[in-house]
């Protein structure tokens, strides 16, 4: 059984107490939702034959509420313990080895991040090449890539932001996670991705 993870996350600029409270709810239902898919699963399993069709449904859906609890747990440590800004670090200098500088990784990066539609944008680190990389996933579980690590994660779905901004301002509501992002979790998870 998984457990609901508590996050301490000061007040945002630009985010409200209540687009948090909800999005952290949100979570919550991942979480529980995740435990009664396993739960489901292993009952269904103690008759493989009979439960051929069931199981398949059932291994496809645990995917997605599974990731949509662990992309969750990403995004919102990263909040944790207040703004802090990317030092001189290993990850800000392999930013600017992959996209030339740091400006040019967030400039593409806000790009990304505006992509129509629902899903995430994720700075990843192949942990075979050490390389990092942009990407889009799609719902929660369609884009994840195997063997790279989440660096930073970014909740582009609409219930993270629709109580503060409208559709068309994607972009204040990205500005407003950069502008409360703890970077130290983010240098952590760089350096200690294997």
């Amino acid at each position: 059984m998984y457990q609901e993870k508590s996050f301490t996350i000061p007040s945002a600029t630009g985010i409200s107490e209540e687009t948090l409270t909800t999005h952290l709810k949100l979570y919550d239902a991942y979480v529980k939702n995740t435990n009664a898919v396993q739960a489901t699963i292993t009952e269904a399993e103690k008759d493989t034959t009979k439960n051929s069709s069931i199981l398949a449904g059932l291994y496809r859906r645990i995917s997605f509420e599974w990731n949509g609890m662990r992309n969750h747990e990403y995004f919102f440590t990263q909040f944790e313990s207040g703004s802090h800004t990317l030092t001189e670090s290993a990850l800000k200098q392999s930013i600017e080895k992959t996209f030339g500088s740091f400006e040019q990784w967030l400039l593409v990066f806000k790009a990304l991040a505006s992509t129509r539609g629902i899903g995430w944008a994720v700075l990843y680190k192949d942990t075979l090449t050490g390389e990092l990389f942009n990407s889009w996933i799609d719902e929660q579980q369609l884009g994840v890539y195997t063997g790279a690590t989440p660096i930073l994660m970014l909740d582009m779905w609409e219930h993270a932001f629709i109580l503060d901004y409208a559709p068309a301002e994607k972009s204040k509501y990205i500005d407003a996670l950069f502008a409360n992002l703890n970077w130290s979790i983010c240098e952590k998870r760089f350096s200690g991705a294997q």
